[in-house]
């Protein structure tokens, strides 16, 4: 499939066919297309946890949802995925990489620092996951984990303090699902999104 076909039919998939599992030699290949994402530095720091097993699954589940309460149709819906893929970002691999000799911050500040890379490295390899499954015929949702979750989760799956949980991700053969209702808002146009040579007075208000 045409690298654009596959972005323009890649949409989030909220309801999966619970009892179709992902092969474990599928998932082998769309990993490795995350590994072959941009990173600062060539720094990598990221890291996948693959649940795909019942048990694993029902771990993150139990850590990210009040005990007894009733889910509602979008998290029966992602509870149905057999694939949770945890998207975890590694800061120490950049500010290590960027004290080596050839980059020179050997002080090891993060305020070099502009943005943090370390998540935005990760999330472009979440997106190289997300557009691999959809190239096996697959669907996929990325979502967040409630922020006072975050340490529950990695205690409970054994994450190192030092990652940080930037998403999950679900994958699997895709169910009827009920569209999202945040896409009445439309995609905004490339028009209104892209200047060239400079921005003018009013652009991106």
């Amino acid at each position: 499939m045409e690298y654009a076909e596959v972005v323009r039919k890649r949409r989030m998939v909220r309801n999966y066919q619970s009892d179709r599992p992902v092969p474990r030699s599928v998932l082998a290949e769309i990993l490795d297309l995350a590994i072959r994402a941009p990173s600062a530095g060539f720094s990598q720091g990221w890291h996948f946890l693959v649940l795909d097993t019942p048990e694993d699954r029902s771990v993150f589940w139990n850590a990210t949802v009040e005990p007894d309460a009733e889910p509602d149709a979008w998290l029966q819906g992602l509870q149905s995925a057999p694939v949770l893929i945890l998207a975890l970002s590694d800061k120490s691999a950049y500010i290590s990489r960027y004290a080596e000799p050839d980059k020179g911050w050997t002080d090891r500040d993060e305020a070099h620092w502009p943005v943090p890379y370390w998540h935005i490295d990760t999330g472009m390899a979440s997106l190289l996951i997300l557009l691999g499954a959809v190239d096996h015929g697959l669907a996929g949702c990325f979502f967040g984990v409630p922020a006072e979750r975050h340490d529950e989760v990695k205690k409970a799956l054994g994450v190192p303090g030092r990652l940080s949980i930037i998403g999950v991700m679900s994958v699997g053969h895709p169910a009827p699902d009920r569209r999202s209702p945040s896409l009445k808002r439309g995609r905004r146009p490339v028009a209104e999104v892209v200047s060239y040579g400079r921005m003018q007075p009013g652009e991106s208000e």
